[in-house]
């Protein structure tokens, strides 16, 4: 296999292994509507093969961030729909990510809503609300009745990002956020159907993933997880349980065929993730970089030694929007600006420079 060459993931025909990882951005604004310079984003980069866009909120008390887009309203499915539309136009592809920020908000940030989890434990820290850094509160712990609405809320968000033009979607069931939480035993503490063993911790997420691919179909469906990845307080230390759970979960999910699972993890090639990606019984989607960037050198290894399908690569997208080009040709990268990451506008943004033709 060959970086460069194409693919397909499921119903998903993509003109290179390469995707852009999901970002947060947060620059949509109090009304989570993709704007101008959103729609300007994206589109530079519709050179790779698959953009994965940055996580989007399926109901309003799931918003994580300020600024963060949704999927929510009509404005917001409109806004997307620009996005695509203007990605497609450049030949591109582009999956929508639905996250559910769970206990990772506080209600300065989500319009003064409750904060909810798979039970009542917060994160030790703070987050940046409206007005300014806060702690993290304590949530609401769903009931199940409740956890059964997250899974027609993320049924009803693939609809509508479907609606909105985009190819289909991605599930973040990574990074601390609410499916990840079900799933660490840190963060699951329940009693129920959904909590104590890894089958129980992973319903959740299959019943999700299998909503969302009776509502869209399984070939336009991807799924994200970042086993062992420790972060906001989804912490995974036991090896053994790790591989039950995500045993379980994908067990289960392996009869559907989904277009791919992204795995977030530090050892792609490593054992962890290889057993996780043969259990699973499809495409791979690798990404390493949320420690380190993603270099030319690992995301051509990765593929050559078919250790991946696909490599998702997020800081060398965003200095790049011809990253594909650039790789391709061995030539210069620009310098990423990661203070400018989560600011506001155009800068670090949409003002990336392009190889210039000839």
């Amino acid at each position: 296999m060959d970086l460069f060459s194409p693919v397909t993931l499921g119903d998903l025909e993509l003109a290179n292994r390469v995707a852009m990882a999901p970002l947060t951005r947060m620059r949509s604004g109090s009304s989570g509507v993709p704007g101008d310079l959103v729609v300007e984003h994206y589109a530079q980069r519709a050179s790779i093969g698959l953009i994965v866009t940055e996580g989007t909120y399926p109901v309003h008390e799931s918003q994580a961030f300020v600024g963060q887009p949704g999927i929510v309203t009509d404005e917001q499915v409109a806004g997307w729909r620009r996005v695509a539309d203007a990605v497609h136009a450049r030949g591109g592809r582009i999956v929508m990510q639905v996250m559910h920020g769970g206990r990772v908000t506080h209600p300065d940030v989500n319009g003064g809503r409750r904060v909810v989890a798979p039970s009542a434990i917060a994160i030790q820290g703070e987050g940046h609300t409206e007005k300014g850094k806060q702690a993290y509160p304590v949530p609401h712990a769903l009931t199940t009745d409740e956890v059964r609405d997250v899974v027609r809320a993320f049924a009803r968000a693939a609809e509508r990002a479907r609606e909105a033009g985009l190819d289909g979607v991605e599930i973040h069931g990574a990074n601390g956020y609410l499916l990840h939480e079900f799933l660490s035993p840190a963060s699951n503490v329940r009693d129920d159907v959904y909590g104590g063993s890894p089958e129980n911790r992973a319903r959740l997420v299959v019943e999700v993933v299998t909503a969302v691919a009776e509502a869209i179909g399984a070939g336009r469906v991807g799924l994200r997880i970042s086993p062992e990845h420790d972060i906001q307080d989804a912490l995974e230390t036991d090896r053994d349980d790790v591989l039950a759970t995500y045993g379980a979960l994908l067990d289960q999910l392996r009869p559907l065929g989904l277009a791919y699972l992204s795995v977030l993890h530090r050892e792609p090639a490593g054992d962890l993730v290889q057993e996780l990606r043969r259990r699973f019984g499809g495409h791979l989607m690798a990404n390493s970089g949320f420690g380190s960037v993603t270099t030319r050198e690992e995301a051509l290894a990765l593929i050559e030694a078919a250790h991946a399908d696909v490599v998702a690569v997020g800081r060398a997208a965003i200095a790049n929007p011809d990253l594909v080009e650039r790789w391709a040709g061995e030539h210069p990268e620009n310098e990423i600006r990661s203070h400018l990451f989560y600011a506001s506008g155009a800068e670090g943004y949409t003002d990336y420079p392009v190889l210039r033709a000839g």
